[in-house]
């Protein structure tokens, strides 16, 4: 299968099952499309090359787990977790940085499916937690997350962007 193909309109008929399993090596071509659309949501410039070596190096040295959800052989999303650890609990924790969904695989419970099977990662792996972060006004994204279980919690978290010295 063609990049391009991945996400073309039509592919995904309503009805179709989900499946959702950890991506390997053979998936790169189609997450890459993915990752590209998802930052290209983000107010990204496209950069095909940029997001296959962002995968392809988390991936290769284990910094982050990618599951891809695929509807008739497509990629229709992904999601990809990255390992933390808390103090206070002495434990590992996840957060769960990207989400995203291709287009045309919407309303069709894949979103859904990321989450449950992210979730189910993050148990399996004997985590304290899972974490993820999103903006206030994204109404749609937190209506998903609390009807899947998710708590907004009433900790407020603080960012520090910091730039390269000249």
């Amino acid at each position: 299968m063609t990049p391009s193909n991945t996400t073309s309109p039509g592919t995904m008929p309503s009805g179709m099952t989900t499946s959702i399993r950890r991506a390997g090596p053979q998936d790169l071509d189609a997450l890459t499309v993915l990752f590209d659309a998802y930052r290209r949501f983000y107010g990204q410039p496209a950069d095909l090359a940029r997001a296959r070596d962002w995968l392809r190096t988390r991936m290769r040295f284990g910094e982050s787990v990618v599951l891809i959800a695929e509807r008739g052989g497509v990629a229709a999303g992904f999601t990809q977790l990255y390992p933390m650890f808390s103090s206070v609990r002495t434990a590992r924790t996840w957060i769960l940085n990207d989400l995203f969904v291709a287009d045309d695989a919407r309303r069709a419970g894949v979103a859904r499916a990321l989450l449950d099977a992210a979730a189910q990662y993050a148990r399996d792996d004997g985590a304290a937690g899972i974490s993820l972060e999103t903006s206030d006004d994204n109404a749609p994204a937190r209506a998903l997350y609390r009807a899947a279980g998710w708590h907004e919690d009433a900790t407020q978290w603080y960012s520090l962007a910091l730039t390269p010295p000249l």
